[in-house]
């Protein structure tokens, strides 16, 4: 007889198909960053906008994580999760909807309000996801099922992209219908997030239990009361749980700014892809390519990113996640002033490069942060959601640089971010009692 275990059947109820509903929210999310990624150029032309202006659409749409995730982790102690799945997609929905009913009035202003509330809808959906993951299926696949719903979010990515071919195509340079063509594509996606809704409120699921929310931060079997096992003592052990209140523990502390670093730094190279590749002004090497055809350039990225996720994944069974994240984080910071050189097609390989070597940072970093962290699992995991809002500062910066000195120079910024990722990947990651 197999002792494989099953992903999805537990105590003999198959949850497959709320497995593959929970899926289509890592779906849903993936498809909003990728196609919002993929308009900071289109906006800059289409409203004759500097960087930094364009940069607002992360501002408001990573900004609304710090804003969303204590109070979305509240609804849903309130409500359930459940409730905080629908809630979730009914504000994502709202965002979409409304940004395709206002597009006429050709406001940025309103547009940047609806992405605050997409933001908090997709704010909710991610502190509800990788818990209900844990709930469907037997525990011991817990960690297999995550990673499973997560290669939807990776896929989703690439095709966000693809969306945006639509807006760069259709796009009107009559005053008056310049925004006209984000009605059709927000239009659809706010219709089918709602069927979503509409599928949750109607799908059984189960009940989210506190040892679920530690699964899902991969905390499994941790006591969290004194005597229930073995104390240990070696802070470099596995099983080994802090007594020291969540921001005394440097490692923590470290990871939030370590993460905070690298989403700010992912969000500006994913928003300025397309820019060092079509921008004629400031650029001064070929090759150059159609500012039409840029979505395309940021697709592959993502699929890059992409692979290198699966790939960084199966390389952990024979490598540390530490010194795996520290050559990574080393090769974005060589690769970098390659880029900011603009020595031709090196520099367009050397920026495709840093879409693979940034891929395992998010979730290794994650995992290193709240080792050992215990019943304060939970906490330390909404303090790292919330450093995602890192994603809405940098950018704003990059930007700027960006205006001022040229794409190209641009790309040197984010180097001591990497530099930081490398120091805690070699360091900084350490326990400490």
């Amino acid at each position: 007889m197999s002792n494989k275990k099953s992903l999805f059947i537990k105590d003999g109820i198959n949850y497959a198909a709320p497995f593959a509903a929970i899926s289509a929210l890592f779906f849903l999310w993936g498809i909003a960053h990728g196609l919002l990624d993929a308009l900071d150029k289109n906006f800059q032309e289409m409203l004759h906008l500097k960087k930094w202006q364009s940069s607002l659409i992360q501002f408001h749409l990573y900004g609304a994580y710090a804003a969303m995730a204590i109070p979305a982790g509240l609804f849903m102690k309130k409500y359930g999760y459940k409730k905080g799945v629908i809630f979730g997609l009914l504000l994502f929905a709202c965002g979409a909807l409304i940004a395709a009913v206002t597009a006429p009035l050709q406001s940025f202003v309103l547009f940047l309000l609806c992405l605050l509330i997409i933001g908090c809808g997709l704010a909710t959906l991610e502190t509800a996801a990788n818990p209900y993951t844990t709930k469907l299926g037997p525990p011991e696949t817990a960690e297999r099922r995550i990673n499973f719903s997560q290669s939807f979010n990776g896929l989703a990515w690439t095709i966000g992209p693809l969306i945006a071919i639509y807006i760069y195509g259709n796009r009107s340079h009559v005053e008056g219908e310049k925004m006209m063509s984000i009605v059709l594509p927000f239009a659809m996606i706010g219709l089918a997030v709602l069927v979503v809704a509409f599928i949750f409120k109607r799908l059984k699921l189960p009940e989210i239990t506190e040892e679920d929310e530690n699964a899902a931060h991969g905390v499994h079997g941790a006591s969290t009361t004194s005597g229930d096992a073995v104390e240990v003592s070696d802070p470099s052990a596995s099983g080994y749980i802090t007594r020291k209140p969540l921001w005394q523990n440097r490692h923590f502390k470290l990871g939030v700014i370590a993460q905070a670093c690298y989403v700010g730094a992912q969000t500006g190279v994913f928003s300025y892809l397309i820019n060092f590749l079509t921008d004629d002004k400031d650029m001064h090497m070929e090759p150059r390519f159609n500012v039409a055809d840029g979505p395309y350039f940021l697709s592959i990225g993502f699929a890059l990113f992409m692979i290198g996720r699966i790939s960084g994944s199966a390389m952990m069974k024979y490598f540390k996640p530490t010194k795996l994240l520290a050559f990574y984080a080393l090769a974005v910071c060589i690769l970098l002033p390659v880029i900011g050189a603009e020595i031709g097609w090196a520099s367009v390989i050397a920026l495709y490069g840093v879409f693979f070597f940034m891929s395992i940072m998010f979730p290794t970093i994650f995992a290193l942060a709240i080792k050992g962290l215990g019943p304060q699992t939970k906490r330390g995991a909404a303090f790292l959601v919330m450093s995602v809002a890192g994603g809405a500062i940098f950018p704003l910066l990059m930007g700027a640089v960006a205006d001022t000195y040229g794409m190209a120079v641009g790309f040197f910024v984010p180097i001591p971010l990497f530099l930081f990722i490398l120091y805690y990947a070699t360091s900084g990651y350490k326990v400490k009692a």
